[in-house]
């Protein structure tokens, strides 16, 4: 009886649940924002990138058994903002780069994993201190890139970030997801 309440809570949560994967082929167009609603500060903020990355764990409560841990990066279409007046290819770029930057962590989350948690002890003992700080370093990463990219109004800066960007993608690209 439990499946007959879950099934339709499941169908319901993945039809109204806007998320795009990251992949390497595939860009985000104007489309892929879809909230109306602009939730940041100021007037001059073009469009909002809400993305990150999602985690799911299968484990025991056996401290010696395998765990399986994967890690997705995502970007929220309805949570995304964008201003239709002033976008354009540029300001589009930069917050593909926002999403990029998530990967990019995403990456390092996986590298980590790959390499201190084993068994499900593993986990328990240092999956959160790596998560928060894997976690950390994402938000003043993204932090950074807009304060000094100024939004992305600053080209020089701007194409310098392209390139970090890039390079620490191909730097990652055996931890990307599978």
């Amino acid at each position: 009886m439990k499946w007959i309440f879950l099934v339709p809570f499941l169908i319901s949560g993945s039809l109204f649940s806007q998320k795009i994967i990251w992949q390497e082929n595939n860009r985000l167009k104007w489309e892929n924002f879809k909230s109306k609603i602009n939730n940041q500060q100021g007037d001059n903020v073009v469009a909002y990138t809400h993305c990150g990355w999602e985690y799911s764990v299968v484990k025991s409560t056996n401290p010696k058994i395998p765990v399986r841990i994967k890690v997705t990066t995502i970007f929220n279409e309805d949570q995304s903002w964008k201003d239709v007046k002033r976008i354009n290819d540029y300001v589009l770029l930069h917050e593909q780069k926002h999403f990029d930057i998530a990967e990019i962590h995403a990456r390092k989350l996986r590298k980590e994993i790959a390499e201190r948690i084993k068994t499900s002890g593993d986990y328990n003992k240092y999956f959160q201190a790596i998560y928060n700080r894997v976690l950390n370093d994402y938000r003043k990463f993204q932090a950074a890139y807009d304060r000094e990219t100024r939004h992305g109004m600053n080209e020089e800066k701007q194409a310098e970030y392209n390139r970090v960007v890039s390079e620490a993608l191909e730097t990652l690209k055996s931890y990307a997801a599978s």
